[in-house]
Protein backbone atom coordinates (compact mmCIF):
# COMPACT_ATOMS: atom_id res chain seq x y z
CA UNK A 1 0.00 0.00 0.00
CA UNK A 2 1.26 3.77 -1.13
CA UNK A 3 2.14 6.03 1.83
CA UNK A 4 -0.84 8.24 2.57
CA UNK A 5 -0.03 12.04 3.23
CA UNK A 6 -1.12 12.13 6.45
CA UNK A 7 -1.16 15.74 6.45
CA UNK A 8 -3.60 16.55 3.56
CA UNK A 9 -5.54 13.36 3.93
CA UNK A 10 -6.75 15.34 7.47
CA UNK A 11 -6.61 18.94 6.22
CA UNK A 12 -9.42 16.87 3.03
CA UNK A 13 -11.02 15.58 5.97
CA UNK A 14 -11.37 18.96 7.57
CA UNK A 15 -13.26 20.05 4.94
CA UNK A 16 -15.31 17.00 5.05
CA UNK A 17 -14.06 15.51 2.14
CA UNK A 18 -15.90 11.97 1.92
CA UNK A 19 -12.98 10.05 -0.16
CA UNK A 20 -10.41 11.47 3.05
CA UNK A 21 -12.74 10.14 5.57
CA UNK A 22 -12.99 6.97 4.01
CA UNK A 23 -8.99 6.75 3.69
CA UNK A 24 -8.50 8.05 7.47
CA UNK A 25 -10.84 5.25 8.53
CA UNK A 26 -9.10 2.37 5.96
CA UNK A 27 -5.69 3.34 8.29
CA UNK A 28 -7.33 2.77 11.16
CA UNK A 29 -8.88 -0.78 10.25
CA UNK A 30 -5.72 -1.77 8.72
CA UNK A 31 -3.98 -0.84 11.89
CA UNK A 32 -1.30 1.10 9.10
CA UNK A 33 2.09 1.66 9.73
CA UNK A 34 1.36 5.31 9.81
CA UNK A 35 -1.66 5.16 12.56
CA UNK A 36 0.58 6.85 15.45
CA UNK A 37 0.78 9.98 12.46
CA UNK A 38 -2.79 9.69 12.12
CA UNK A 39 -3.68 9.67 15.51
CA UNK A 40 -0.95 12.53 16.62
CA UNK A 41 -2.36 14.44 13.46
CA UNK A 42 -5.89 14.08 14.26
CA UNK A 43 -5.99 14.91 18.09
CA UNK A 44 -6.42 18.89 18.48
CA UNK A 45 -8.96 18.56 16.46
CA UNK A 46 -11.34 15.95 18.38
CA UNK A 47 -13.61 16.32 21.60
CA UNK A 48 -16.44 18.41 19.45
CA UNK A 49 -18.85 15.43 18.84
CA UNK A 50 -21.43 13.46 20.69
CA UNK A 51 -21.05 10.33 20.39
CA UNK A 52 -24.03 7.92 20.72
CA UNK A 53 -24.31 4.49 21.07
CA UNK A 54 -27.10 1.85 19.94
CA UNK A 55 -27.46 -1.10 21.31
CA UNK A 56 -30.10 -4.06 21.27
CA UNK A 57 -30.80 -8.10 20.46
CA UNK A 58 -31.37 -8.76 17.28
CA UNK A 59 -34.32 -7.51 15.40
CA UNK A 60 -35.00 -4.94 17.40
CA UNK A 61 -35.09 -2.40 14.36
CA UNK A 62 -31.06 -0.56 15.30
CA UNK A 63 -30.39 -0.04 11.30
CA UNK A 64 -34.15 1.56 11.27
CA UNK A 65 -33.62 3.45 13.98
CA UNK A 66 -30.27 4.83 13.30
CA UNK A 67 -31.47 6.12 10.15
CA UNK A 68 -34.65 7.92 11.28
CA UNK A 69 -32.48 9.75 14.06
CA UNK A 70 -30.01 10.79 10.97
CA UNK A 71 -33.03 12.43 9.44
CA UNK A 72 -33.71 13.85 12.44
CA UNK A 73 -30.45 15.42 13.02
CA UNK A 74 -29.90 16.41 9.67
CA UNK A 75 -33.25 18.24 9.58
CA UNK A 76 -31.83 20.43 12.84
CA UNK A 77 -28.97 20.93 10.29
CA UNK A 78 -26.31 18.84 12.48
CA UNK A 79 -23.57 16.61 10.10
CA UNK A 80 -23.95 13.55 11.61
CA UNK A 81 -21.38 10.54 11.26
CA UNK A 82 -22.53 6.73 11.64
CA UNK A 83 -20.44 3.63 12.45
CA UNK A 84 -22.43 0.53 11.75
CA UNK A 85 -20.41 -2.27 13.06
CA UNK A 86 -21.53 -5.46 11.50
CA UNK A 87 -20.29 -8.88 11.84
CA UNK A 88 -17.41 -10.32 9.77
CA UNK A 89 -17.43 -12.67 6.79
CA UNK A 90 -16.08 -15.56 7.49
CA UNK A 91 -14.39 -15.49 4.11
CA UNK A 92 -12.87 -11.96 3.40
CA UNK A 93 -13.07 -10.81 7.40
CA UNK A 94 -15.54 -7.93 6.28
CA UNK A 95 -18.41 -6.27 7.04
CA UNK A 96 -21.24 -8.85 5.91
CA UNK A 97 -23.76 -5.69 5.60
CA UNK A 98 -22.92 -2.39 3.77
CA UNK A 99 -23.60 1.47 4.39
CA UNK A 100 -25.17 1.93 1.21
CA UNK A 101 -27.71 -1.02 1.54
CA UNK A 102 -28.65 -0.26 4.73
CA UNK A 103 -28.60 3.40 4.68
CA UNK A 104 -29.31 4.00 1.23
CA UNK A 105 -31.40 7.45 1.83
CA UNK A 106 -28.83 8.90 2.86
CA UNK A 107 -25.32 7.69 1.14
CA UNK A 108 -25.81 11.00 -1.20
CA UNK A 109 -26.02 13.36 1.32
CA UNK A 110 -22.77 15.40 2.09
CA UNK A 111 -23.92 16.32 5.53
CA UNK A 112 -23.89 12.51 6.46
CA UNK A 113 -21.07 9.89 6.07
CA UNK A 114 -21.63 6.50 6.82
CA UNK A 115 -19.60 3.47 7.20
CA UNK A 116 -19.62 -0.13 7.72
CA UNK A 117 -16.91 -1.60 10.23
CA UNK A 118 -16.39 -5.39 10.90
CA UNK A 119 -16.17 -6.66 14.14
CA UNK A 120 -13.74 -9.23 12.90
CA UNK A 121 -14.01 -11.59 15.67
CA UNK A 122 -14.22 -8.41 18.66
CA UNK A 123 -17.09 -9.71 21.25
CA UNK A 124 -18.41 -7.02 22.95
CA UNK A 125 -20.68 -5.66 19.82
CA UNK A 126 -17.92 -3.43 18.59
CA UNK A 127 -14.72 -3.29 16.32
CA UNK A 128 -11.62 -3.14 17.96
CA UNK A 129 -10.81 -0.10 15.37
CA UNK A 130 -14.06 1.76 16.60
CA UNK A 131 -12.47 4.45 18.98
CA UNK A 132 -10.32 5.52 16.28
CA UNK A 133 -12.99 6.13 13.67
CA UNK A 134 -15.15 7.52 15.94
CA UNK A 135 -11.95 9.99 16.50
CA UNK A 136 -11.93 10.21 12.65
CA UNK A 137 -15.12 11.26 12.19
CA UNK A 138 -15.12 13.83 15.26
CA UNK A 139 -12.46 15.81 13.73
CA UNK A 140 -14.52 15.81 10.48
CA UNK A 141 -16.57 17.91 11.67
CA UNK A 142 -19.41 15.67 12.33
CA UNK A 143 -21.91 17.19 15.32
CA UNK A 144 -23.01 13.72 16.17
CA UNK A 145 -21.49 9.86 15.87
CA UNK A 146 -24.19 7.29 15.63
CA UNK A 147 -22.11 3.66 16.96
CA UNK A 148 -24.42 0.91 16.23
CA UNK A 149 -23.55 -1.69 17.53
CA UNK A 150 -23.63 -5.66 16.13
CA UNK A 151 -26.48 -6.87 17.65
CA UNK A 152 -24.75 -9.79 19.67
CA UNK A 153 -27.64 -9.99 23.26
CA UNK A 154 -25.54 -10.05 25.93
CA UNK A 155 -21.92 -8.97 25.29
CA UNK A 156 -22.38 -5.93 23.47
CA UNK A 157 -22.28 -3.71 26.73
CA UNK A 158 -19.40 -2.51 25.59
CA UNK A 159 -20.43 0.47 24.05
CA UNK A 160 -21.09 1.90 27.75
CA UNK A 161 -17.60 2.70 27.59
CA UNK A 162 -17.47 4.16 24.23
CA UNK A 163 -20.02 6.62 24.23
CA UNK A 164 -21.12 9.82 25.64
CA UNK A 165 -24.27 8.73 25.76
CA UNK A 166 -25.86 4.75 25.91
CA UNK A 167 -29.29 4.03 23.95
CA UNK A 168 -30.76 0.56 24.67
CA UNK A 169 -33.35 -0.51 22.05
CA UNK A 170 -36.01 -2.78 22.74
CA UNK A 171 -39.37 -4.10 21.31
CA UNK A 172 -42.56 -5.91 22.33
CA UNK A 173 -42.90 -9.26 21.99
CA UNK A 174 -39.43 -10.39 21.99
CA UNK A 175 -38.66 -10.71 26.16
CA UNK A 176 -36.20 -7.92 26.15
CA UNK A 177 -37.18 -6.70 29.49
CA UNK A 178 -35.85 -9.79 31.29
CA UNK A 179 -32.88 -10.46 28.29
CA UNK A 180 -32.13 -6.73 29.50
CA UNK A 181 -32.22 -7.38 33.47
CA UNK A 182 -30.23 -10.61 32.09
CA UNK A 183 -27.43 -8.66 30.51
CA UNK A 184 -26.57 -5.91 32.63
CA UNK A 185 -27.51 -3.51 30.03
CA UNK A 186 -30.13 -1.80 32.81
CA UNK A 187 -26.91 -0.61 34.13
CA UNK A 188 -25.63 0.54 30.93
CA UNK A 189 -28.65 3.13 29.14
CA UNK A 190 -29.13 6.22 29.36
CA UNK A 191 -31.73 6.47 27.17
CA UNK A 192 -34.10 3.06 26.52
CA UNK A 193 -36.26 3.15 23.66
CA UNK A 194 -39.26 0.97 23.22
CA UNK A 195 -38.74 0.63 19.64
CA UNK A 196 -42.32 -1.11 17.49
CA UNK A 197 -44.59 0.85 19.88
CA UNK A 198 -47.54 0.22 17.46
CA UNK A 199 -47.08 -3.67 18.85
CA UNK A 200 -49.04 -5.52 20.87
CA UNK A 201 -47.20 -5.62 24.39
CA UNK A 202 -45.52 -2.36 23.96
CA UNK A 203 -47.64 -0.60 27.25
CA UNK A 204 -46.83 -3.98 28.74
CA UNK A 205 -42.74 -3.59 27.87
CA UNK A 206 -42.92 0.00 29.05
CA UNK A 207 -44.01 -0.79 32.35
CA UNK A 208 -41.43 -3.64 33.06
CA UNK A 209 -38.78 -1.33 32.00
CA UNK A 210 -39.94 1.15 34.07
CA UNK A 211 -40.44 -0.98 36.97
CA UNK A 212 -37.08 -2.85 37.09
CA UNK A 213 -35.14 0.91 36.59
CA UNK A 214 -37.10 1.95 39.39
CA UNK A 215 -36.05 -1.04 41.50
CA UNK A 216 -32.43 -0.27 40.20
CA UNK A 217 -29.82 1.65 42.46
CA UNK A 218 -30.97 4.52 44.61
CA UNK A 219 -30.84 7.59 42.63
CA UNK A 220 -29.69 11.35 44.38
CA UNK A 221 -31.63 14.63 44.10
CA UNK A 222 -30.57 15.64 40.41
CA UNK A 223 -29.21 11.92 39.16
CA UNK A 224 -29.99 11.18 35.80
CA UNK A 225 -33.04 8.98 35.44
CA UNK A 226 -33.05 6.95 31.88
CA UNK A 227 -36.10 7.58 30.60
CA UNK A 228 -37.92 4.97 28.42
CA UNK A 229 -39.54 6.19 25.29
CA UNK A 230 -41.63 4.78 22.79
CA UNK A 231 -40.84 5.23 18.99
CA UNK A 232 -41.86 3.16 15.44
CA UNK A 233 -38.85 4.07 14.08
CA UNK A 234 -40.40 2.65 10.30
CA UNK A 235 -42.64 5.24 10.38
CA UNK A 236 -40.55 8.36 12.31
CA UNK A 237 -42.48 8.12 14.57
CA UNK A 238 -41.63 9.36 18.32
CA UNK A 239 -37.81 9.75 16.98
CA UNK A 240 -38.30 13.89 17.81
CA UNK A 241 -38.63 12.43 21.56
CA UNK A 242 -35.82 9.81 21.53
CA UNK A 243 -33.41 12.87 20.04
CA UNK A 244 -34.82 15.53 22.45
CA UNK A 245 -34.34 12.43 25.57
CA UNK A 246 -30.61 12.77 24.04
CA UNK A 247 -30.25 16.28 24.15
CA UNK A 248 -31.15 16.55 27.69
CA UNK A 249 -28.77 13.87 28.86
CA UNK A 250 -26.15 15.71 27.07
CA UNK A 251 -27.36 19.14 28.72
CA UNK A 252 -27.07 17.15 31.99
CA UNK A 253 -23.91 15.48 31.74
CA UNK A 254 -21.79 19.03 30.58
CA UNK A 255 -23.81 20.43 33.49
CA UNK A 256 -22.71 18.15 35.83
CA UNK A 257 -18.93 17.52 35.01
CA UNK A 258 -20.06 14.10 34.24
CA UNK A 259 -19.42 14.57 29.49
CA UNK A 260 -15.53 15.20 30.76
CA UNK A 261 -15.29 12.30 33.08
CA UNK A 262 -16.77 9.96 30.86
CA UNK A 263 -14.10 10.73 28.22
CA UNK A 264 -11.53 10.90 30.45
CA UNK A 265 -12.63 7.03 31.10
CA UNK A 266 -12.88 6.38 27.29
CA UNK A 267 -9.41 7.71 26.65
CA UNK A 268 -8.06 5.76 30.16
CA UNK A 269 -9.75 2.61 28.28
CA UNK A 270 -8.12 3.09 25.22
CA UNK A 271 -5.14 3.98 25.98
CA UNK A 272 -4.75 0.95 28.22
CA UNK A 273 -5.95 -1.73 25.10
CA UNK A 274 -3.23 0.25 23.01
CA UNK A 275 -0.74 -0.39 25.91
CA UNK A 276 -1.68 -4.26 26.17
CA UNK A 277 -2.11 -4.60 22.47
CA UNK A 278 1.84 -3.68 22.70
CA UNK A 279 2.68 -5.99 25.36
CA UNK A 280 0.93 -8.54 23.95
CA UNK A 281 2.65 -8.12 20.48
CA UNK A 282 6.45 -8.37 22.17
CA UNK A 283 5.55 -11.69 24.24
CA UNK A 284 4.14 -13.01 20.58
CA UNK A 285 7.24 -12.33 19.57
CA UNK A 286 9.10 -14.19 22.20
CA UNK A 287 7.27 -17.41 21.58
CA UNK A 288 10.18 -18.79 19.57
CA UNK A 289 12.72 -16.88 21.95
CA UNK A 290 15.17 -19.12 24.42
CA UNK A 291 13.89 -16.79 27.53
CA UNK A 292 10.46 -18.29 26.61
CA UNK A 293 11.67 -21.55 25.32
CA UNK A 294 14.02 -22.02 28.69
CA UNK A 295 10.84 -20.34 31.22
CA UNK A 296 8.59 -22.86 30.06
CA UNK A 297 11.06 -26.00 30.74
CA UNK A 298 11.53 -24.87 33.74
CA UNK A 299 7.80 -24.66 34.57
CA UNK A 300 7.30 -28.34 33.03
CA UNK A 301 10.12 -29.73 35.44
CA UNK A 302 8.45 -28.51 38.60
CA UNK A 303 11.69 -25.73 39.34
CA UNK A 304 9.55 -22.82 38.46
CA UNK A 305 5.68 -22.02 39.08
CA UNK A 306 3.91 -20.59 35.94
CA UNK A 307 3.63 -16.89 37.93
CA UNK A 308 7.04 -16.22 38.33
CA UNK A 309 7.94 -17.77 35.19
CA UNK A 310 5.46 -15.23 33.88
CA UNK A 311 6.48 -12.21 36.26
CA UNK A 312 10.28 -13.21 34.45
CA UNK A 313 8.84 -12.94 30.99
CA UNK A 314 7.06 -9.94 31.56
CA UNK A 315 10.43 -8.57 33.33
CA UNK A 316 12.22 -9.57 29.99
CA UNK A 317 9.66 -7.57 27.28
CA UNK A 318 9.20 -4.83 29.35
CA UNK A 319 12.67 -3.72 29.25
CA UNK A 320 13.00 -4.35 25.93
CA UNK A 321 12.60 -0.20 23.99
CA UNK A 322 8.85 -0.13 22.94
CA UNK A 323 7.89 -1.62 19.52
CA UNK A 324 6.39 0.81 16.60
CA UNK A 325 3.84 -1.74 15.85
CA UNK A 326 0.87 -0.14 18.46
CA UNK A 327 -2.37 -0.92 16.62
Amino acid sequence: MATADVPELVAAARKGRPRAVARLISLVEGASPQLREVMAALAPHTGHAHVIGLTGSPGVGKSTSTSALVTAYRRAGKRVGVLAVDPSSPFSGGALLGDRVRMGEHASDPGVYIRSMATRGHLGGLSWAAPQAVRVLDAAGCDVVLVETVGVGQSEVEIASQADTSVVLLAPGMGDGIQAAKAGILEIGDVFVVNKADRDGADATVRELNHMLGLGEARAPGDWRPPVVRSVAARSEGVEDVVEALEKHLAWMEERGVLAERRRKRAAHEVETIAVTALRERIGDLRGDRRLGALAGRVAAGELDPYAAADELVAGVTDTPPGERVG
